[in-house]
């Protein structure tokens, strides 16, 4: 068992996972990711998986696309679409000026009518529907595929993965921190 690094990762959720997936993928060598049981075998596991790039904050909204676009290019990603639904006209207005800041950071989103929301999703009747958001590049994920997946390619990039390795303590070499900005 490797009992030091330049990194180390403490939790082999979706999110340990992501952060050594993603300091491999900007050239960091040496990464540890360290899981006191099975990866993805705490919350990553009971997560819903549902995904959605659509949100009032423009930020979130430019995470929750880059998400996607990740989990899809790695093949990790079911795009089914997904409708957000207005039921006033002012629900209808909101909606429309969040698109708008979506469509200027690049997402795929549109304001459809409820009849054309009605077609997508036959099981849902228009009244009291005003009209709805149409996200054709929203969908699904297995999160313990995903996370598993994901430590699949970290591993590719160099990431040293351990499980059932609980840590007890941590120690810093007698040089201390040795980060990008610090060699040693």
């Amino acid at each position: 068992m490797k009992d030091q690094a330049r990194v180390v990762v403490v939790g082999g959720g979706i999110m340990g996972v992501s952060v050594a997936y993603h300091l491999a993928k900007l050239g960091w060598n040496d990464v540890l990711l360290l899981e006191k049981g099975e990866l993805a075998s705490g919350e990553s596991a009971f997560a819903a998986g549902l995904v959605t790039q659509f949100h009032t904050s423009p930020t979130l909204m430019q995470i929750r696309k880059y998400s996607i676009d990740l989990f899809s290019e790695l093949n990790l990603f079911d795009h089914v679409g997904s409708l957000r639904l207005a039921s006033s006209e002012a629900q209808l207005k909101e909606l429309q000026r969040n698109v708008s800041q979506a469509k200027a950071i690049g997402l795929e989103v549109e304001i459809i009518s409820a009849s054309e929301a009605v077609k997508l999703f036959p099981g849902m009747t228009d009244k009291s529907l005003y009209g709805a958001v149409y996200l054709p590049r929203d969908g699904h994920l297995d999160p313990y595929t995903t996370t598993t997946g994901l430590a699949a390619h970290a591993k590719k990039l160099g990431v040293t993965i351990q499980t059932d390795a609980r840590v007890t303590g941590i120690e810093l070499s007698p040089k201390g921190y040795q980060g990008p900005d610090r060699p040693g």
